[in-house]
């Protein structure tokens, strides 16, 4: 019988509808039924992607024995941590202050005020490496909270006071600055020291793709012209798109390496990823010219159309790790991974040995059993590319007869804003008109969907559905800067309203009066601690997002209130920029482009007009950092910055001003490239 998950519409919670454990979504409702009963609350917390959490619901939660344990001594909780980032960012902020890690899924035990006492995260069914079973730590919790329960208060309270001792407001630097040229120069000391100069990206084993960070070494270069800065992001670059992380197939990235080589791939591959890391080879482009950041932009857009695009027009959140291996037994990897056998059933002998060469297939494999993770080393004027797509093209066509993993098919209105900006740029940048109608059909499901008529954000949705989960900081923000990418490329200026309602948002909700940023609204769900972190994670942090949608805001529309706004934000990476660069680069992109002004080119002429068009494109392909650009007919006025801007002697026009001060304009779009380089 499904319990009560079974009414909710995230996948993740779907997936544990027919547990025997008698789960309740996070609610009023469950804590109420806990005191009640008298009884702790497991929160468990998760995703529909995550392969451990897969693991523990199949050794566990699907366990009669275990589930009956569970139902009579707690009330269950599941939580999809994309739905509720606000949960999971408070208990897992308890989670690493403890046990100093973290990760998913994530198990804690609360009180029935929603106090947490007892942390975890994977637990095993029987005691394994170290490790007590699951059904230990069951019994170990429930006789400490029927024998010693104020001693368990106790220690609750005081993590809960710790936590809500951690706040930033207040912590801003005191004049509240936005990095300098020395801060920027000090960051960017302190990634060449962590720079992995042999395999690209920084740090060791497991290595996520440094998206954020790569975006400020663009933009640093743009502006300095730091051979050293570049040289990171091409070296990076380069090996994550020849190596395992990137599918060398179908396009995409996987989330993260499990070695420094880039070789094994974890294999879920989410939206936010791509979508950040699609804008990044684009960006890369734009400054070199490179035909395989050019090849890696368009394939990972087209990557992101083809897999995720939900029936609605929006962008589905993940799809897993694992799929059938076609015995029936859900493996990581099924899908993706080749032996030798398997090219030559596909292939036939000669063209198998020659992609086996190609792509790194050996009878030892890299992967698990003997399978291989399919890698592209720079192999450029030694082999045949035009081999090489075809044995491409049929060993990808033999793919999709595999069982496939499975999506996560629910609408994240961050992601989908990052996803927006990626494949707008894209689509302008390549002339793919598909991209830009794609990234224009999204935003108009965000606007359909997820916004309601106060313009606040529902945070998801399926099937067209909005769910009932306020949007939280990043999702203001990613949306935000979504839209005014688009605007800029569609010259549509309607989208600049709608990135003004939310960034007013951001402002009235969830800004403290020192500047600070909090991650949830201030009339949102009470939290035990209202969560607040400025740093970079898989995606840039709900601060630094805003900050840069603020600074993009005013420079489009001449706002003071937004541009001081933006800078308070980014004081807190001028204290973050020398101790950790690596977890603010959105921040320090940012930075870059309120150093830099950011530059405000208008183009103004017809639309279609040939003239226009080439002094838009070469607007777009400005390399000022952070640049941003407003397209419009004579008179338009929709956006600020096209306002009495005529035509110059009767032909289109751009006008590029910075810092309060506009150059003459010009026709000519060599002359405008020249004044937006960085």
């Amino acid at each position: 019988m499904p319990n009560r998950l079974a009414h909710e519409t995230s996948p993740y919670l779907l997936q544990h509808a027919d547990n025997p454990v008698d789960w309740w979504p996070w609610s009023a409702a469950a804590f109420e039924e806990a005191r009640r009963r008298g009884v702790p609350v497991l929160l468990s917390v998760g995703y529909s992607s995550c392969h451990w959490c897969h693991v523990m619901a199949h050794e566990s939660f699907e366990d009669v024995a275990t589930a009956e344990l569970l139902n009579e001594h707690f009330v269950a909780v599941k939580v999809d941590r994309e739905e509720r980032p606000d949960v999971d960012a408070v208990y897992m902020e308890a989670v690493q202050a403890a046990t100093g890690q973290g990760g998913w899924p994530m198990t804690v035990f609360l009180t029935p005020d929603a106090e947490p006492f007892y942390f975890g995260t994977y637990f095993p069914p029987e005691p394994r490496h170290g490790m007590p079973s699951f059904g230990q730590i069951l019994d170990g919790v429930r006789n400490a909270w029927a024998d010693r329960r104020d001693e368990v208060g106790e220690v609750a309270g005081r993590i809960v006071a710790d936590l809500a001792g951690r706040s930033l407001t207040g912590a801003l630097p005191a004049d509240r600055r936005p990095p300098g040229p020395e801060e920027l120069h000090g960051a960017l000391m302190g990634l060449t020291r962590e720079f992995d100069a042999v395999h690209g990206g920084f740090g060791g084993a497991p290595k996520f793709p440094p998206s954020m960070v790569l975006e400020f070494l663009l933009r640093h270069y743009a502006r300095t012209g730091s051979a050293g800065a570049l040289e990171m992001v091409q070296a990076t670059g380069a090996a994550m798109a020849r190596g395992g992380i990137y599918d060398q197939l179908g396009g995409g990235f996987a989330r993260y390496a499990v070695d420094a080589t880039w070789t094994v791939p974890h294999f879920e591959k989410m939206l936010y990823d791509n979508a950040l890391l699609c804008r990044t080879y684009a960006h890369l482009w734009r400054a070199t010219g490179s035909d395989l950041a050019r090849r890696i932009a368009v394939e990972t857009a087209d990557f992101m159309v083809r897999e995720l695009r939900t029936d609605q027009g929006g962008f589905a959140s993940a799809l897993d790790a694992d799929s059938d291996d076609g015995t029936g037994k859900h493996v990581e990897g099924a899908y993706y991974v080749w032996t030798p056998e398997q090219l030559r059933a596909v292939l036939g002998d000669e063209d198998a040995e020659f992609a086996a060469t190609c792509f790194g297939v050996t009878e030892e494999g890299t992967f698990e059993e003997g399978a291989s993770v399919l890698q592209l080393p720079d192999t450029e004027g030694l082999v045949d590319v035009e081999r090489v797509a075809s044995v491409k093209r049929r060993l990808l066509a033999a793919r999709e007869e595999r069982p496939r993993p499975g999506r996560d098919d629910k609408v994240v209105a961050s992601w989908n804003g990052l996803a927006i900006a990626a494949l707008a740029e894209t689509g302008a940048y390549f002339d793919r008109p598909d991209l830009i109608q794609a990234a224009t059909d999204a935003a108009d499901l965000l606007v359909r969907v997820h916004m309601d008529w106060h313009a606040r954000l529902h945070r998801t949705s399926r099937d067209g559905t909005p769910g009932a989960n306020s949007g939280v900081l990043e999702d203001y923000a990613d949306v935000a800067e979504g839209f005014l990418t688009l605007a800029s490329v569609t010259g549509e200026g309607v989208w600049v309203e709608f990135a003004g309602f939310f960034l007013d948002t951001v402002l009235l909700q969830f800004t403290a009066e020192d500047g600070a940023l909090y991650d949830t609204a201030a009339d949102a769900e009470a939290l035990i601690r209202r969560p607040q972190d400025p740093t970079d994670n898989a995606t840039p942090s709900g601060w630094t997002a805003a900050a840069g949608a603020l600074l993009s805001y005013a420079a489009l529309t001449g706002s003071g209130l937004h541009r001081d706004a933006a800078e308070r934000a980014l004081g807190i990476v001028t204290a973050l920029a020398g101790r950790a660069p690596r977890f603010i680069g959105w921040g320090l992109a940012v930075a870059e482009a309120a150093l830099d002004g950011p530059r405000e080119v208008a183009v103004v002429g017809p639309q279609g007009d040939p003239a226009t068009v080439a002094l838009h494109r070469a607007a777009l392909l400005g390399t000022a950092p952070g640049a941003v650009v407003a397209l419009g007919a004579p008179g338009a006025d929709e956006v600020p910055l096209l306002q009495d801007r005529p035509l110059v002697d009767g032909q289109p026009a751009a006008y590029v001003c910075r810092h309060f001060t506009c150059e003459r304009p010009t026709t000519d779009p060599e002359e405008l490239t020249e004044r937006l380089q960085g």
